[in-house]
């Protein structure tokens, strides 16, 4: 690491640590003089992913970091710092949060007037549908209904969730969103986590946005973020609500799967307190007509994140 950031140019300059994420990857802000850059480690990763899927963005006009120095063999990268501006920081008032929500739709409707990035992974019925088996074996952790909740699931994703045409950056709520003051239009969101980028339907990025693990988002704002992206893509509505959610429903159950799975394998049990938000934007999702087969499937098998469970999940973390 020395080396890199000596090469780069920032090498013997004072380091601050800053959050992480789900992930093994750490981050650290780098301060030379008035100039601040942000320095990735990715030790499971593949950083040269992370930096052509930022310079693709970057080439459809959103706001990806520059990269600035890559080091893809060891999981190194120099990239520009964004700043702090978080939208769950910043959304704190009613008319501040439906703004920048919008924004974020803003960029997600830019982003879908591009071609994809070329060779992503592609979000078939059939790899959607299996991505739930994490929800069986970590939240769950027995399979009983997993080949059932499959089966179910597989024909209302081959109807809903496709085509699979454009970029879906996967992780894209507000704490993976900042506002970019000084430049404009759909630029001024700054895009943070996308190297599990996949070509995918439209809809997944957005029920990202509006039902997120992390925080609660006001109904209306979630509401006028739908209208708007129909509004500017010609999407027609039901259709488009139907696959937010089944997508939704899909991409909740994958989540708590993941989040006890955090807990369990990285010792991370702050994530399962947010399983019962999941939870609740799961249930929503299971309310749509068209989902009452998987519903009924998933009422049977997956126990509800009473006290007790949360519990015993959290007791299945390493101990240190």
């Amino acid at each position: 690491m020395t080396d890199f950031l000596d090469a780069a140019g920032w090498g013997a300059v004072r380091q601050e640590a800053l959050a992480g994420d789900a992930s093994a990857r750490r981050y650290t802000r780098l301060f030379r003089g008035d100039k601040t850059a942000i320095l990735m480690q990715d030790p499971e990763g593949d950083v040269a992913l992370f930096a052509r899927l930022a310079r693709h963005l970057s080439g459809a006009g959103l706001s990806a970091p520059r990269i600035l120095a890559e080091d893809n063999a060891s999981g190194l990268l120099l990239i520009e710092d964004l700043g702090d501006g978080l939208i769950a920081r910043l959304a704190n008032t009613p008319a501040i949060e439906r703004d920048l929500y919008l924004l974020a739709t803003d960029a997600l409707i830019e982003l879908h007037r591009h071609p994809a990035a070329p060779d992503l992974p592609i979000a078939t019925p059939d790899h959607l549908a299996r991505q739930i088996d994490l929800a069986f074996i970590h939240y769950t952790h027995a399979p009983k209904g997993l080949p059932d909740a499959i089966a179910a699931f597989r024909p209302l994703l081959e109807a809903h969730a496709q085509p699979a045409d454009v970029m879906v950056l996967r992780d894209y709520h507000a704490e993976n969103i900042l506002v970019l003051p000084d430049r404009s239009g759909t630029a001024r969101a700054g895009l943070l986590d996308f190297q599990d980028a996949l070509l995918g339907h439209r809809a997944y990025d957005l029920v990202s946005l509006i039902q997120d693990a992390r925080r609660d988002v006001r109904a209306d704002t979630a509401e006028a973020c739908i209208r708007h992206y129909c509004a500017a893509t010609g999407q027609a509505k039901e259709a488009f609500r139907t696959s937010l959610a089944v997508l939704g429903a899909q991409r909740n159950l994958r989540i708590l799967g993941v989040f006890a799975r955090l807990a369990a394998t990285r010792g991370k049990p702050q994530y399962i307190d947010l399983i019962p938000r999941v939870w609740g934007h799961l249930q929503t999702d299971l309310s749509h007509p068209l989902l009452s087969p998987v519903k009924e499937i998933l009422d049977a098998a997956l126990p509800a994140p009473t006290p007790d469970h949360l519990t015993r999940l959290k007791s299945r973390c390493p101990t240190p």
